[in-house]
């Protein structure tokens, strides 16, 4: 196709599309605080992920979803917060009517601690009412598989910034994250400054065990020094094995067509099967 991303195709292309596919990706990232990175790093990574995935499925991708519930980086004036509540309600409304054109298959994806809360009801919440899966594919549960923990959270270099890196230059936006100078130097790794209450965070999965903002911008979170702009392409050029290895772990092939025989067997099996009590 000419382009994957669907606010880029022309009408004609997305319904000569939905003669043959029904399949599209839904990146939802976030503005928020990132150390000396720009306040979309984290939508730009999931953007990046989504636009691999569709090239590997001849899917499409919704993009453009910054604004959502950040969390604990509001202590940081660049960062946007949006509740949890609006969040689930316009992703709701998102995927009604990506669902009314013909995208039968929604899969959600997020590169951010606290995307779970605004994305998971969603899944449930569109199930209950049109009786159809969608799917939601969290990349921070991926960055918890054994074949990456140690690389991202055993303390050695910076692989998330690695990964952003590579994602802004796989979109061909490389030059928009700025060399690194005194006032955004966020490079040296600190004691956070709510690792007192760590017990407390690790009570529940996906932020959701209490509620805090972070005592200082470092928390979140150190970053690479970018040098030069050679140095900068140097960083993108060492994440893009992590970035591939990360994108092939998620199996997307496998889980879409799963997706549909799941939808399938709600369809054929469970709902008839249960339909005198499964609808109001």
């Amino acid at each position: 196709m000419r382009t994957r991303f669907l606010s880029k195709c022309t009408n004609q292309e997305v319904e000569a599309y939905l003669q043959k596919n029904d399949l599209i990706f839904i990146p939802v990232g976030v503005t928020e605080l990132h150390g000396g990175l720009p306040l979309d790093s984290e939508t730009v990574i999931s953007e990046a992920v989504a636009l691999n995935l569709a090239e590997k499925t001849d899917g499409l991708v919704l993009h453009n979803l910054p604004y959502f519930y950040a969390g604990a980086t509001i202590s940081g004036r660049g960062t946007v917060q949006v509740s949890v509540r609006d969040g689930i309600d316009y992703l709701l409304a998102v995927a009604k009517s990506l669902y009314r054109q013909g995208f039968k298959r929604q899969v959600f994806i997020s590169l951010h601690g606290p995307a779970s809360l605004t994305i998971g009801p969603v899944i449930r919440d569109f199930f209950e009412e049109k009786k159809v899966p969608l799917l939601y594919i969290d990349s921070m549960v991926t960055m918890m598989k054994p074949e990456f923990a140690q690389k991202f959270f055993g303390g050695e270099g910076d692989p998330f910034t690695d990964l952003i890196l590579a994602g802004y230059d796989y979109l061909g936006r490389l030059d928009e994250v700025p060399l690194t100078t005194p006032e955004n130097d966020f490079s040296e790794k600190k004691e956070p400054s709510l690792a007192f209450a760590n017990d407390l965070f690790r009570s529940a999965f996906g932020s959701s065990s209490t509620a805090y903002y972070f005592g200082e911008l470092s928390d979140h979170m150190p970053t690479h020094k970018i040098e030069s702009v050679e140095h900068r392409q140097q960083i993108a050029d060492n994440g893009k094995p992590l970035f591939d290895a990360f994108v092939e772990s998620l199996e997307i092939e496998k889980k879409v067509a799963l997706l549909k025989e799941l939808a399938d067997f709600q369809d054929e099996v469970v709902i008839p099967k249960y339909k005198d009590w499964l609808y109001e």
